[in-house]
């Protein structure tokens, strides 16, 4: 699934070919993509002739701003919130162009292109909402600080107040937004902390240890393009970098880049978790 790094080196991308563009139609071969009450109907009356003003990020969510409409200044803006989930793709290509495989959503634009969406597996969602309505989205409410705007005090704090293992703790998007399985493995590697640890039993240097490395390995992700494993493209349809960077996600077996001994990997959570056993102990 990408993560933070990934969807925002995808928002990114999108952005010089989006911002500015009025949203003349959609297009929508896969209606089970819309969700949301009434999702089509809200999706046709919310956006057409909107221009998009922004194209960001919130955790793993990739959110396309539009202001209100020419001669309607009042108009409360919208906002389409996509979740990529396993496998969604987006590019922006030319409406004479066929639809990819796999297209789920077309947003058709003032310019004669179209923001693509598609998705092998067919998972991913899109919606369209009012900022109020995002903020009050029990998903989006319910979204961590961001890598960077966690201190380290709160992340010490919330750690002591949790008896998970510590692997579990960031999958989880309450406490920090849009870290996945592989930030997760490569950060708790840097900081040199066991992904079956609990959490209120690592020591408060550790905890300060550990954030610094979850941002450091986020920032490195995004300069890296993300990691491909097996779907992930940049809209340009480029494979992201950091997975050649890994240091143990998906290394079982191998030697430990720090001190030769083999990777061995335990499940923490659901999730297949990849560690020095001398490293991190």
């Amino acid at each position: 699934m990408p993560e933070l790094p990934e969807v925002e080196t995808i928002a990114r991308a999108l952005a010089p070919g989006l911002l500015g563009r009025a949203v003349t139609g959609l297009d929508v071969p896969d209606p089970k993509v819309l969700a949301g009450p009434r999702a089509k109907a809200a999706f046709a009356k919310a956006l057409a002739g909107r221009a998009i003003t922004e194209v960001s990020r919130r955790a793993k969510l990739l959110l396309v701003r539009l202001g209100p409409r020419p001669g309607s200044p009042d108009e409360a803006p919208a906002v389409i919130a996509f979740h990529l989930k396993m496998t969604g793709r987006f590019h922006i290509a030319p409406l004479s162009a066929p639809a990819p495989e796999r297209a789920r959503l077309l947003l058709r634009l003032d310019d004669g292109n179209a923001l693509v969406f598609s998705d092998l597996r067919r998972f991913g969602t899109a919606r369209v909402l009012s900022p109020e309505a995002l903020r009050a989205w029990d998903f989006y409410a319910s979204l961590g600080p961001e890598p960077w705007d966690m201190t380290p005090e709160a992340f010490c704090a919330a750690l002591s107040a949790r008896s998970t293992r510590v692997k579990a703790a960031l999958l989880d998007q309450t406490l920090i937004a849009g870290i996945g399985n592989i930030y997760a493995d490569e950060s708790l590697f840097a900081a040199g902390v066991h992904p079956e640890t609990r959490c209120r039993d690592i020591a408060p240097e550790k905890r300060r240890a550990l954030l610094a490395a979850v941002q450091s390995v986020i920032i490195r992700a995004i300069a890296a393009g993300g990691s491909t494993i097996r779907d992930y493209r940049t809209p340009d349809g480029v494979e992201g970098g950091f997975q050649n960077e890994f240091s143990v996600y998906g290394k079982a077996g191998e030697p430990c880049p720090a001190c030769g001994r083999a990777l061995v990997s335990v499940k923490v959570a659901g999730r297949t978790s990849t560690f020095c056993p001398r490293c991190q102990k």
